[in-house]
């Protein structure tokens, strides 16, 4: 399974991003100014069937004309090491609720209502700027837990971070137990992304943007 974008239609989607990722390309200078993203747990659904689909793009199952549904999210980031410099070549994996709240796994809630366009899960490989792209939906709550998505950042045979980042100021942060479980202000803040309207989008589209700094510099 290919975990870079897959197609020339999927390619071109980064290409709106050109602009961003060069603004935010800030490297080690500020290493100093760095949080460290904190683990987070896995849980029990990480996909227990993997799609057949597992690009970038988890709005479109392989060339499929109808997507799933949600409020679209442009979803980036850069893979940091401890001393705020890139990872190149490092495998990112997300994986999130559909728009009702189901996960893509067999022992899921609400599965009998599960959206079957939504892909559920995708990867990325990032390149010299560490830079990540997904689209996906917004993420939505359901019961025991606040909105979420997962990441898990691999690099070869190396698990170098498992984390989740949620919604800034959502009603339902104060309540979940899992964020609860993160004490340092730093560190809590570092896990809170806005998600912001999309300039100039027709359909309501977002952008969303989570940089996940390594506390260690893994070996090439």
């Amino acid at each position: 399974m290919n975990p870079t974008v897959s197609s020339p239609r999927r390619r071109l989607l980064l290409g709106a991003l050109g602009t961003g990722v060069a603004a935010c390309a800030v490297r080690g200078t500020f290493a100093e100014e760095l949080t460290r993203t904190p683990p987070q747990t896995e849980g029990p659904f990480f996909p227990d069937r993997l799609p057949l689909d597992t690009d970038n793009d988890l709005l479109l199952l392989n060339d499929a004309m109808t997507a799933a549904v949600g409020e679209v999210t442009h979803l980036s980031g850069r893979i940091l090491d401890g001393k705020g410099d890139p990872i190149r070549s490092a495998v990112v994996e997300i994986w999130q609720v559909d728009n009702n709240g189901a996960y893509l796994h067999s022992r899921s809630g609400n599965g009998e209502r599960r959206d079957g366009n939504f892909q559920g899960f995708g990867r990325f490989l990032t390149g010299s700027t560490g830079e990540y792209y997904f689209r996906t939906i917004k993420p939505v709550p359901y019961p025991g837990r606040t909105p979420h998505i997962h990441f898990k950042v691999r690099r070869g045979n190396r698990e170098l971070l498992t984390t989740q980042c949620y919604i800034r100021g959502h009603a339902q942060n104060a309540r979940d137990g899992v964020l609860r479980g993160i004490r340092d202000p730093k560190a809590l803040e570092a896990v809170m992304v806005a998600f912001t309207p999309v300039p100039g989008s027709r359909v309501g589209e977002l952008a969303a943007r989570f940089d996940i700094v390594l506390g260690f510099t893994p070996e090439a």
